[in-house]
């Protein structure tokens, strides 16, 4: 807990068993109260190490229900364990644990509601290895969306993510894409809500073990990106309206 606010770490895995222990190790303990593993039918046996290493909330899907879907789950799961503060960590280790209680902290003392760590603040994201295409396209849709979303965030296309519980209740989140999308769907729903948005830098590695989509799904993400953005424009200047950006009633 931090100042009495409940914090609940989920890691949303698909062929993680490689790194996951290691990303486990390293989650501040002393100020998490549950870690929820949501195994995305992977064919590596990830949720038997989850098991093996102690992890009490271990989540199978049938089937691969994409990475949206894993992140449905995991906030689910999150909320019915009486979150405060939600955590999303990737189990590749891509991001480094050592950042929750900072991310958490934000939250739990009020400071903002909804905390990114971002690759693009300082030179964490070239230097750990990310493709440079990547850069430029994460630089290049980073600035159409804020001028769509009318915000100044310096990456819309992080992992990390920690949000109020009371945030994640106030969106419809399961409107949201099975698919990668569904990151900036969130976002233009936190957004749209009233909701601010705050970053610390974060590095990050690019290495064998880690995910990544291929080019050919990073432009389908991108497209899908700035199909939200026009979505999120258009019903703000009320000219159309859609489902999953209206509040919780």
């Amino acid at each position: 807990m931090i100042s009495g606010k409940r914090i609940v770490v989920v890691l949303p895995a698909y062929n993680a068993r490689k790194t996951l222990e290691k990303t486990y190790r390293e989650i501040p303990f002393d100020i998490v109260d549950e870690v929820v593993l949501v195994d995305d039918a992977s064919p590596d046996n990830t949720a038997a190490l989850g098991r093996e290493l102690g992890l009490q909330h271990v989540l199978v899907h049938d089937k691969n229900k994409g990475y949206g879907g894993n992140q449905k789950t995991c906030y689910n799961k999150a909320l019915e364990l009486n979150a405060d503060v939600v955590v999303m960590l990737h189990p590749d280790y891509q991001y480094t644990p050592k950042l929750l209680r900072s991310m958490a902290s934000l939250i739990a003392e009020g400071v903002y509601p909804v905390v990114f760590g971002s690759r693009i603040l300082g030179k964490g994201a070239l230097a750990g290895g990310m493709p440079l295409y990547k850069y430029i396209a994460n630089r290049l849709l980073t600035a159409f969306e804020n001028i769509m979303l009318n915000r100044k965030l310096s990456e819309y296309h992080t992992g990390y993510r920690a949000y109020s519980a009371d945030v994640l209740r106030s969106i419809r989140y399961m409107s949201n894409s099975d698919d990668f999308v569904f990151d900036n769907e969130i976002i233009a729903q936190v957004v749209h809500a009233g909701f601010d948005i705050g970053e610390i830098s974060c590095p990050t590695r690019y290495f064998k073990e880690a995910s990544s989509i291929n080019f050919r799904r990073s432009v389908t993400y991108g497209l899908g990106v700035l199909r939200v953005c026009m979505q999120y424009r258009l019903q703000k200047w009320k000219l159309a309206r859609w489902a999953y950006l209206q509040p919780v009633t």
